[in-house]
């Protein structure tokens, strides 16, 4: 048999034995490439596992769908790409499907749909658009994901968005936390163990009430308690977190002891602490008031853990705004908004997990924090501070309504940036280093000086964390925290303080899903605009001209070739 006859058939039985070897090892061996700078299409080791462990079968319809925008359908791309992604660590225990809410025979069949959609929490948004013609139109999206497990359901926003950033932003933003948001309501819906986290109580704290808000949104993910200090310091081993909600009474020094030995033993805290008194019951019936500072008896602690907050109070350019009756004596009343210095919106730093992407976070009479020391194993991050227009009020001093009446300028609002909520973690040094055990403290066991790797966040206004109530007596009702019911506006409180929780009890990693940058590379338009012609020239006639020149060489080379 001649030697090209013999290569004919073995070139095929070769190509066929790789072939086969190249699927069992596939087969046998699985792994997946992401070639991006970000990683963007590789998800954490905590999901893997999540998505792996899961008992009972997941079912997500996700309604992004329908005559999207090119926005959201790069948002919906996206989420595909992530449900993708999730399947194949899930095996058959999740399914996923796209529906599309404004899919009905009629337009009474769509609003029931749409009705039945926010009954289970899942709100529309409006997107306004123009069509093929360049006419305006609104559209209706609801940019929601819906997990089911045999139990129980739970609703994902999957959609972030952040006043003062554009669309392009928010939907990366949102792309980024896609698998954060995912797998946050799955944990909610698989977790077997609970977590218990605890209110401090005891010192003049915020009661339940004040507290509602935050707290029914806290119980979807932990037990919550409520309850004081007696004398023992093991009696706050069994809480990942304690909560100390604007203590305006001081603290004794057997309660600091006991908290300081829960931090040193790798406990959290997350202290929400008012720098200065205001009485607000004589604000309500006057122009004006007296502030004083406000000392529990915290400061020394704090101090010991890196930080101070300040007896002072802000006044900030960025703020709510409340009604003011501009009327004359006599007239009708005629009420007009009117900026209140008092309550800024604080900004939020979009690089820590706890604060990325959330709304300005609403305050009231808050102060501000210094860090202070030199402890080279503590790492301190400021998470929410003023704008660049601040004013800092030294108390103590008058509160008077008349502070609505100051023009916005730089000399006025010469300050910038003032921290009012900080994260210090590390190991911290015991307040109670070298110092007698205080009395009142039953214990046999001898002081820890030196914590272990922890972390606690300060807020300087418990404000932060209350909600207003509606109402008197037992027909009182409690208003969703951070609400604004004169403006009209959610702000970012109930975001924060969830964040701030889970980043204290995360153990595993989680929160670092919220850290994810990914980067916008975006046009730039004015560029684009300048240069559309010579693109559009430039994208058609250059396959001509790159296939021209190779017809001309290639026939050059046949002509020297058979010549």
């Amino acid at each position: 048999m001649e030697i090209k006859n013999i290569k004919k058939i073995i070139e095929p039985i070769v190509v066929v034995l790789v072939l086969l070897l190249v699927y069992f090892i596939s087969s046998s061996h699985f792994f997946r490439l992401d070639l991006t700078e970000e990683k963007r299409y590789s998800i954490s080791d905590n999901t893997k596992e999540l998505l792996s462990n899961l008992d009972d079968k997941v079912e997500v319809t996700v309604y992004l769908d329908g005559d999207l925008n090119s926005g959201f359908l790069q948002l919906k791309k996206a989420t595909k790409e992530m449900l993708d992604e999730f399947k194949v660590y899930a095996d058959d225990k999740l399914v996923y499907k796209f529906e599309n809410p404004s899919d009905a025979k009629s337009a009474k069949a769509r609003e029931k749909k749409f009705a039945d959609l926010e009954s289970r929490g899942l709100r529309r948004i409006p997107v306004y658009d123009k069509d093929a013609e360049g006419n305006p139109i609104m559209r209706v999206i609801f940019p929601w994901a819906e997990i089911k497990t045999k139990n129980s359901r739970r609703a994902v926003n999957l959609l972030k968005n952040v006043p003062g950033r554009s669309a392009e932003e928010n939907l990366n933003m949102s792309a980024q936390n896609l698998e954060y948001e995912l797998t946050n309501a799955l944990r909610v819906l698989t977790v077997k163990e609970i977590t218990k986290i605890a209110f401090l109580e005891g010192h003049g704290e915020l009661n339940e009430a004040y507290t509602y808000s935050i707290a029914e949104t806290l119980r979807e993910y932990y037990q919550i308690d409520y309850g004081s200090i007696i004398e023992n310091p093991d009696e706050l081993d069994d809480y990942a977190a304690m909560i100390v909600a604007g203590p305006t009474q001081k603290f004794s020094e057997k309660d600091k002891y006991v908290l300081d030995q829960y931090l040193m033993k790798g406990g959290k805290i997350l202290w929400l602490v008012d720098g200065a008194r205001v009485a607000l019951d004589s604000l309500t019936t006057a122009s004006e008031t007296a502030s004083i500072p406000l000392d529990v008896n915290l400061s020394d602690q704090l101090f010991r853990y890196g930080v101070r907050i300040n007896p002072v109070l802000l006044q900030d350019v960025q703020c709510t705004k409340i009604p003011v009756n501009v009327s004359r004596e006599g007239d009708q009343p005629d009420f007009k908004p009117a900026p209140w210095y008092y309550s800024p919106l604080l900004l939020a730093n979009p690089y820590h997990s706890v604060s990325k992407g959330i709304t300005p976070v609403k305050t009231q009479f808050a102060s501000s924090i210094d860090f202070v020391g030199d402890s080279t194993k503590l790492k301190k991050t400021e998470l929410l501070v003023t704008s660049a227009s601040t004013h800092i009020q030294s108390v103590p001093s008058i509160v008077s309504m008349d502070i609505i009446r100051v023009e916005k300028s730089g000399y006025y609002f010469n300050r910038r940036n003032q921290i009012v909520a900080a994260a210090i973690e590390g190991e911290f040094t015991s307040v109670f280093k070298n110092r007698m055990i205080p009395q009142g403290v039953k214990t046999n066991v001898k002081t820890i000086e030196q914590s272990k790797p922890t972390k606690i966040i300060v807020v300087a206004d418990a404000d932060v964390i209350k909600n207003d109530v509606q109402g008197y007596g037992e027909n009182i009702m409690p208003v969703k925290l951070g609400y604004d019911n004169y403006m009209n506006q959610q702000f970012g409180n109930s975001d924060f303080v969830l964040n701030a929780v889970n980043y204290l009890t995360d153990d595993s990693g989680w929160m670092e899903l919220r850290g994810r940058e990914i980067k916008l590379r975006l046009l730039n338009k004015a560029y684009t605009i300048g240069q559309r012609t010579f693109w559009q020239v430039f994208n058609v006639a250059l396959p001509l001209v790159l296939l021209a020149v190779f017809g001309v060489i290639y026939l050059f080379w046949r002509k020297r070739k058979y010549a």
